[in-house]
């Protein structure tokens, strides 16, 4: 049964609702409603002009309305006289098909017809750092290998501690924090789920960590590469196929290879085809590609791939198979749309599926190393421009993810790097100056 987002108000206390969705380029975007409205609302939605987020709309467009989902209901812990709602975008009454979340939505809806439910677990890692941005929040946080740093992780307990307090109340089932292999840079973990509530969870995830660094006077970052001597944000996803159910790992099998299934690999082969295309989603900024292909960061590794490969338990390729039943991708940064990258997954492994794609040979070598002797692989995207080249080239991922989606998204990313490369560098003044 849905929430009831009248009576819920009135048995929690909630005054205000926050209804919430993320645009194409991750932007979180609300309106404040008062509990008194939030029944029209809950019906009708909230109207927005589409044109002044980052969609492909203009100002003559009719209005779009978030229409809440009662079943993401989140009432903020530090703030319980507000909840907020992840919502689904209308206009004139059909579904607004750019919208990221019903872009999950209908690929999970392919993925049913076939029998299928994809469940995922992220990895989000972010930066403390000083309001202003110019460098991270703690001065003795300075070890050329920082990793698990007790000292470092419990000069900021009061502000992971409140975060995983905020989980834990939540019922997300977190189960580790740590400090992670940058200066200042931190991961927290917690239960996979369903990919649309683990979509979910991470889009407030990253509002709620921004929220509560703010209260603490400091200031959180899931920018893939905010300083370049140090290892960027990663948002490795752990994935699995179960039945449609939920109740059979279809991944699982004990009898092959590191206990993935037949179906399993073809899944993962479906990766390895659209790797290149779906790096324009997991890596969608120009700041993405100073994490990919980055040289060795001050810690001694990047931590990041830079080719299309898998191996078992090994974090130097792009797929890593860390146990039986499942896989970590480990290609996505801080900047990925919390409901694009699962629908880019699972529209890439449903066609490998789909088309019983071998994903190659198992690779047990350490890429940062022995990158040489893997022989021809292919290499990721060097830039978002490439990025964006390799997505409008495929047209099975347009088609899984929708023409319309597609065309949006790359019209405004096609943009933002034509904005960017009207920039002048530093670089560029100090080599060139004297040509």
């Amino acid at each position: 049964m849905a929430t009831d987002l009248v009576k819920a108000a009135k048995s929690k206390g909630i005054r205000y609702f926050l209804i919430s969705f993320v645009d194409l380029f991750g932007t979180m975007r609300a309106k404040l409603v008062p509990a008194s409205a939030i029944g029209d609302m809950a019906k009708e939605g909230a109207g927005f002009a589409g044109f002044a987020a980052w969609l492909d709309m203009s100002p003559a467009d009719p209005d779009m309305f978030a229409i809440p989902d009662p079943d993401s209901l989140i009432q903020l812990p530090w703030k319980p006289e507000v909840a907020w709602l992840a919502a689904d975008l209308y206009m004139e009454g059909q579904p607004v098909a750019q919208a990221p979340r019903g872009t999950l939505k209908r690929v999970v809806a392919q993925a049913a017809e076939s029998g299928y439910r994809l469940k995922t677990g992220v990895e989000c890692e972010y930066f403390l750092i000083l309001p202003d941005g110019s460098d991270i929040s703690d001065p003795g946080d300075r070890q050329a290998k920082p990793c698990y740093d007790q000292s470092a992780l419990m000069r900021r307990y009061d502000v992971i501690s409140e975060i995983c307090d905020v989980m834990q109340t939540l019922g997300w089932g977190p189960y580790q924090n740590d400090h992670e292999d940058a200066n200042g840079q931190f991961e927290m973990n917690w239960d996979y789920a369903d990919a649309l509530v683990t979509a979910d969870r991470m889009a407030f995830f990253k509002y709620m960590v921004k929220a509560i660094a703010e209260k603490h006077g400091l200031r959180a970052t899931f920018m893939p590469k905010p300083f370049a001597h140090l290892t960027g944000n990663g948002c490795h996803a752990h994935v699995s196929l179960w039945d449609k159910a939920g109740k059979k790992n279809l991944f699982l099998d004990n009898k092959g290879d590191l206990g993935i299934s037949k179906l399993g690999y073809h899944f993962l082969g479906g990766l390895m085809a659209h790797a290149p295309a779906l790096t324009a989603i997991a890596n969608p900024t120009v700041n993405s590609y100073k994490r990919l292909n980055a040289p060795v960061t001050s810690s001694g590794a990047t931590w990041s791939p830079n080719t299309v490969t898998y191996g078992g338990n090994n974090r130097t390729h792009m797929v890593r198979i860390p146990d039986a039943g499942r896989f970590e991708v480990r290609l996505a940064d801080g900047a990925a749309n919390p409901y694009l990258l699962p629908a880019g997954l699972l529209a890439a492994g449903l066609d490998g599926i789909t088309k019983k794609t071998d994903p190659g040979k198992r690779l047990d070598l350490n890429m940062y190393v022995d990158g040489d002797k893997a022989g021809k692989v292919r290499r990721l995207p060097l830039n978002l421009l490439d990025a964006l080249r390799e997505f409008d080239a495929s047209k099975t991922m347009k088609a899984a993810l929708g023409e319309e989606f597609s065309a949006g998204f790359l019209k405004l990313k096609n943009a933002e790097w034509t904005d960017y490369t009207r920039h002048l560098t530093d670089w560029e003044r100090q080599n060139t100056l004297d040509c």
